[in-house]
């Protein structure tokens, strides 16, 4: 089975100063985040900014699902910690659900390989 790939999005408070925060705290992710990342079978993370707006685009492996990821998110107090801190620069996006943070975006366009 192939790898899988995701995009997702969303806001930061619309403030340079926190957004400037948030990029910094990005230039020296915590070591207990990064590994909880890679053992959820994620194998490439990028995140992208303008203005205000996230674009995360995750490359992951087939065993990898949201589910499973968040479960362990729940159980990792580092990394709970680390979520606790980086709300405190995010906003939902318009669209997300109630609690919702990234949210998935669906893909419209694919250029075809030959």
């Amino acid at each position: 089975m192939a790898n899988q790939q995701f995009c997702l999005a969303l806001d930061l408070k619309d403030d340079p100063k926190l957004i400037e925060s948030y990029i910094a705290y990005h230039q020296a992710v915590w070591p207990e985040v990064l590994a909880s990342i890679k053992a959820s079978g994620i194998q490439l993370l990028n995140i992208y900014h303008v203005g205000n707006r996230l674009f995360m685009i995750i490359e992951a492996d087939a065993q990898f699902s949201f589910a499973k990821k968040a479960a362990m998110d729940a159980s990792n107090p580092k990394v709970q910690e680390w979520e606790a801190l980086m709300w405190t620069f995010q906003q939902a996006l318009p669209v997300a659900k109630n609690g919702e943070k990234w949210v998935l975006m669906e893909k419209i366009f694919e250029l075809p390989c030959e």
